[in-house]
């Protein structure tokens, strides 16, 4: 079995191919140290699994998971482990979002029983799925807040909208943005309003409370 490793820290790039390697069943065939070596690996040696971290040079945010991405459309028989050192939905979620086939989600931190990588290597390249308990409470307790929440009553477009409107910008910078019209881009306030249930306050105090309610929702930080 064929693996390319992923991760810039040598001291975890070295420790992961040495557990692999001592497998029979095993080989890596490559390491790499950011997103455009992965991707150049992947295309030269054709491996069965890619072990990937989740940040990593060029921007260090999420590159794994773009990786993965990319491979579920292009080759999508690669199976693909992440490790990350966060639980975190907003990682998970773009992962499993076209199927749990062939993905695994470890937690760096289980890394000190070595069985664990092993067993999701061979897992993913069968085409079965590996996900950390801590990343399933994470995602579980991620789709309860959802669903609580009054944002998600709105529309993508609406979200959009609002989030447009939480960097402080006027309706007619938000439809610059979003490539809407002003028009269209008030009918949006307009209905999210009132799916948030502020249709009786001045315009000014709605935009505020509507704001208020995304950040939130989004843990206090506006959309970049």
């Amino acid at each position: 079995m064929r693996i390319v490793i992923a991760e810039d820290s040598m001291l975890v790039r070295e420790g992961v191919r040495r557990v692999l390697d001592l497998q029979p069943d095993l080989r890596v065939v490559a390491t790499c140290a950011d997103l455009p070596q992965l991707m150049a690996a992947v295309d030269e040696h054709d491996p069965d699994v890619v072990v990937t971290d989740i940040r990593m040079p060029p921007l260090s945010s999420d590159e794994g998971i773009r990786a993965a991405t990319a491979l579920r459309a292009s080759r999508p028989r690669v199976g693909v482990v992440v490790l990350s050192q966060y639980a975190e939905p907003a990682y998970a979620t773009p992962l499993l979002a076209g199927g749990s086939s062939g993905r695994a989600y470890l937690l760096k931190e289980r890394m000190s029983d070595p069985h664990q990588l092993i067993e999701a290597v061979r897992t993913v390249a069968r085409g079965g799925s590996v996900i950390d308990p801590a990343v399933v409470e994470a995602l579980v307790a991620d789709t309860a807040h959802a669903r609580s929440s009054p944002l998600a009553r709105l529309t993508t477009r609406e979200r959009e909208v609002l989030g447009q409107i939480a960097q402080g910008k006027s309706n007619a910078a938000v439809g610059s943005a979003l490539f809407l019209t002003e028009r269209a881009v008030e009918k949006h306030i307009n209905t999210l309003f009132a799916k948030l249930g502020l249709g009786t306050e001045p315009d000014v105090n709605r935009r505020v409370m509507a704001v208020l309610m995304y950040l939130s929702d989004h843990g206090g930080a506006s959309t970049p």
